[in-house]
């Protein structure tokens, strides 16, 4: 079933792989801003609703085959069986779960037509439990060109089904059946783009439960860590503020996750590799840890900073609501940007166990902040709180890190994301201490302040760079890759992660 990995450099595939990322998430983007135009906050307030019930039957009973295949490079047909027996298991028991509990989800938000969403959306992911478990190999072997072409044409046939159905229709139900259309479409794919025929078979379920069962543990807890605080959001406002919060939730999750969920499809096999040699894991992860913070915080810090014309640009007035949920969670995830390939790092080196408790104690944290503490709060201090708690959970994270991987010294970290985090934070002052005039059109002057903070944070970036003796690091590599190596020289090596 599998082969070995092509040497190529970690992060040049990286990069290949977020162009495509892009090109793929520059067809969900559209689709949002076609769907905020069309669809009211409401409406995504309804699919936000039934979304929390669906995704939380589904990752509880999610274990995680996908990455325990990745995991053992001598997976054998046995274990691919099994792992595609278990999760068309799952797929079938998340429906008939999600069928039972959908009216009890309705009453819980106190609209009926969460029930029937939810129940359609349970039924997507019925079929989506018999795509073809081969395609995991194209993560695995790092062919990210059919990686990229398989989810790239899935998401197209959803983009279109979505698009043509909310003009026709004008409602909610344009998007659980493009989502439907999408997941057809990728199970048929999978079979066409990959020669493996699963069979029924759970010869190999120890074995994988032996790896899984923590898995789980972990996948449990990035829910509640993503989804919790839609939770309390949806029992204590209306749908209306449900679909402002979520969809500003999405917004401000692109500018890192579109850098990060690339790069970490690209880390975890290559960390894998890497494993047995303990200095090479360690330069990786180091060169990851830069090349993150340098991209991802900028991209954060700086939606945070423009968030007011953004919603204006990209959404319409309709959704003002989202403005000052944007401005906090945009930094909820430049705070994440920080320690995403740390997570990678962790279950390279088998300690899944640890990075699944630590989420829980996290979990256990803003449920104790939001749901006791401030149990009558708002939806804007709900998305206070979750930063508050993603800042102290970011301190703690990196001491566990540094407790697991000996290797590893506090200066490391430092030395890598000091730079970044110093030229975003000047980027942020930059943009409130100059605004464009408000006699510019709208676009106009959204485009500047995206253009002021681009060049304001390359240039004090570089100048920090420069005076630290050009030390080599993301802005190194960067520039290296872009042909410009006449600024590298003399570059510092003999602190190179």
């Amino acid at each position: 079933m599998t082969t070995p990995p092509k040497k190529k450099s970690i992060f040049a595939s990286a990069l290949i792989v977020v162009a495509m990322r892009w090109t793929d998430r520059l067809i969900g983007l559209l689709s949002t801003l076609i769907l905020a135009r069309i669809l009211t906050p409401a409406d995504f307030g309804i699919i936000a609703m039934a979304s929390v019930l669906v995704g939380l039957v589904d990752v509880l009973l999610d274990l995680g085959v996908n990455m325990a295949l990745i995991q053992n490079r001598n997976a054998d047909d046995d274990d691919y069986n099994t792992a595609w027996t278990i999760r068309l298991i799952q797929a079938t028991a998340v429906t008939i779960i999600i069928f039972l509990l959908a009216p009890l989800a309705a009453d819980y938000y106190r609209d009926p037509r969460v029930c029937d969403v939810t129940r359609l959306m349970a039924l997507g992911m019925f079929i989506g439990g018999f795509e073809n478990i081969g395609i995991v190999n194209f993560q695995k072997n790092m062919d990210f060109s059919r990686d990229f072409r398989f989810f790239f044409i899935r998401r197209l046939a959803g983009f279109l089904v979505t698009v043509t159905l909310a003009i026709q229709l004008e409602s909610y139900w344009a998007m659980p059946l493009g989502a439907l259309a999408g997941r057809t479409t990728g199970v048929i794919l999978s079979y066409i783009m990959h020669p493996f025929r699963p069979r029924f078979s759970l010869s190999r379920f120890a074995k994988l439960w032996s790896f899984s069962q923590w898995a789980l543990l972990r996948s449990i807890g990035i829910y509640f860590e993503t989804q919790f605080d839609r939770f309390l959001v949806g029992r204590l406002s209306d749908a209306s503020t449900v679909g402002a919060y979520t969809l500003a939730d999405e917004i401000s999750a692109m500018p890192s996750t579109e850098l990060l969920q690339p790069l970490g499809r690209v880390l975890f096999p290559a960390f894998v590799a890497a494993k047995h040699d303990a200095q090479r894991l360690r330069d990786a992860y180091l060169l990851a840890l830069a090349v993150q913070t340098m991209l991802a915080i900028p991209a954060g810090v700086g939606l945070a900073s423009v968030a007011d014309r953004a919603v204006l640009v990209l959404l319409g007035e309709q959704w003002l609501a989202a403005i000052p949920f944007v401005q906090t969670l945009a930094l909820v995830f430049s705070l994440g940007a920080i320690s995403h390939a740390a997570g990678y790092l962790l279950v390279t080196i088998g300690k899944i166990r640890t990075l699944g408790i630590f989420i829980w104690v996290q979990n256990i944290l803003f449920l104790v902040v939001a749901g006791l503490i401030f149990s009558s709060a708002g939806a804007i201090d709900i998305a206070r709180i979750r930063l508050v708690v993603a800042a102290v959970g970011l301190i703690f994270f990196m001491a566990v890190i540094l407790h697991e991987v000996r290797e590893l010294r506090l200066a490391d970290l430092i030395r890598v994301a000091w730079r970044p985090v110093a030229a975003a934070a000047s980027m942020a002052t930059i943009d409130l201490l100059v605004t464009p005039p408000d006699t510019l059109p709208l676009m106009l002057a959204f485009l500047l302040e995206v253009l002021l903070g681009a060049l304001s944070y390359t240039t004090i970036l570089l100048g920090l760079w420069y005076a630290s003796g050009r030390p080599y690091g993301a802005e190194a590599y960067i520039l290296s890759k872009l042909k410009l190596g006449r600024f590298l020289q003399p570059v510092q090596r003999n602190d190179a992660p």
